[in-house]
């Protein structure tokens, strides 16, 4: 850096290594000119998505989808950009007209470098981020105007079919599956009741009422035994006083009839005894009865909280199923569609050239500059006295002297002297001169 600390020695190494700096400077504008014509300009159009709020405030109908829309856009975006929607894409709007050489993996991974998708996040309620985005920006860029145009209102438009699919898709399986829960908790109610009346059924006597009741039972059953006992010894002592001496008819018949009387009363009190052995049985079984019973019904109770809870669900349901048909929650609405460019915004290919020729140029200064820096000569007083601290008396330019040319002779003198050397003196004379210089 000695050697360049005066605008006359910078002005010097330009004159010097004139020829390396307008070489690289060649051929660096030839490189530019070549790389600027091999850029194609890339034209950028845009469309903006609004997430519009529910006509109908949540509190009064809520909605059974999902309320973060970050969450939605992404799988929106990932449904985009699926191989089979590209390409589709690509072929309706015919944008590798001409690239008939290009795969169908670098037409995607084309069309995914090409278009964006992004979302900006709604105002944030509070400290806490609901994940809500208020608008979706779509930029396609594309070798031309039209493409670009196409491309970003062909992804808008299936981003808002997308996402009302979508929610309408979530809303109708959330109330199928509802309806379909409810339907299983009636089958379950159903078949415990027929479970409860066929356990009542078959232990009716077990079942008739409390413990204090069945008990009070069994002493009335006994209490009549008792009274069956009483008029049985009764018809007992008359069978045994009957009047022996009267007629042998009349006996039998008073014996028969007694007889008769004992034989119902027998009756009656095994009928008593049996009704009171399985009052008996029953109060005995009455524990187990009961925590049956019991189990039926918190089952039962259990199955009707859950029923009550599916069915407002389900009602919850049929009302979000029904705004999202009628389209009166929240949905996508562009605001602002993709216009024409009108101007591709890539650099120019003049700037391009310039900016090119300008950095060549620089780089044959500083290639200049290394070559000096290779070969470091004291080139002026200046430099000599900052290197070595010597200041030169006397500073001899670099001249270059060429010789003299010696005056041409006439072509008279030139004849006259041919004539001369044709002579025998003339010849004898030169052979002499040649034999003495030999000598």
């Amino acid at each position: 850096m000695e050697q360049l600390i005066s605008i006359d020695e910078f002005v010097d190494l330009v004159r010097r290594r004139i020829r390396v700096i307008l070489a690289v400077t060649f051929l660096g504008s030839l490189a530019s000119v070549f790389f600027a014509m091999q850029q194609t300009h890339l034209y950028r159009s845009s469309e903006v998505i609004q997430v519009k709020r529910p006509t109908v405030d949540d509190e009064l109908a809520p909605t059974t989808v999902d309320r973060a829309s970050a969450r939605r856009l992404q799988l929106i975006q990932q449904q985009l950009m699926t191989r089979g929607n590209l390409l589709e894409v690509a072929e309706k709007y015919d944008l590798f007209e001409g690239m008939e050489g290009l795969t169908q993996t670098e037409k995607v991974a084309s069309i995914r470098s090409a278009v964006t998708i992004e979302g900006v996040a709604a105002a944030r309620e509070g400290f806490t981020d609901d994940g809500t985005v208020s608008v979706i920006t779509i930029t396609a860029t594309f070798d031309t105007p039209q493409k670009a145009q196409q491309v970003a209102r062909e992804f808008s438009a299936r981003t808002i079919e997308i996402s009302a699919n979508q929610r309408l898709e979530q809303a109708r399986e959330t109330l199928a599956f509802f309806a379909k829960e409810e339907e299983k908790l009636l089958e379950q109610l159903e078949t415990l009741e027929d479970n409860i009346t066929a356990f009542r059924r078959e232990n009716n006597l077990a079942i008739s009422g409390s413990l204090e009741f069945r008990q009070t039972q069994i002493a009335t059953v006994n209490s009549a035994i008792l009274d069956v006992e009483r008029e049985i010894i009764t018809l007992q002592q008359e069978l045994a006083q009957l009047d022996q001496n009267q007629r042998a008819a009349t006996l039998q018949r008073q014996q028969r009839e007694i007889e008769a009387q004992l034989q119902a009363l027998n009756n009656q009190k095994s009928l008593l005894e049996d009704r009171a052995e399985e009052l008996s049985t029953t109060i005995q079984r009455s524990p187990r009865i009961e925590r049956e019973l019991g189990a039926f019904d918190r089952r039962r109770a259990n199955l009707r909280d859950q029923l009550d809870v599916i069915n407002a669900r389900r009602a919850e349901a049929e009302v979000g199923f029904k705004l999202e048909q009628q389209r009166q929650s929240e949905r996508l609405t562009v605001i602002e569609p993709a216009a024409l460019p009108e101007y591709p915004f890539t650099s120019s290919r003049k700037k391009m050239v310039v900016m090119g020729s300008f950095a060549s140029i620089l780089l044959g200064i500083g290639l200049a500059f290394l070559l000096d820096m290779r070969h470091p000569v004291i080139r002026s007083s200046q430099q000599m006295q900052r290197r070595i601290g010597v200041t030169p008396v006397v500073t001899i330019p670099e001249m270059n002297i060429k010789p003299m040319k010696e005056p041409k002779e006439h072509w008279r003198t030139r004849l006259k002297r041919g004539f001369a050397n044709c002579l025998p003196q003339a010849r004898k004379r030169r052979a002499n001169e040649n034999t003495k210089g030999k000598a």
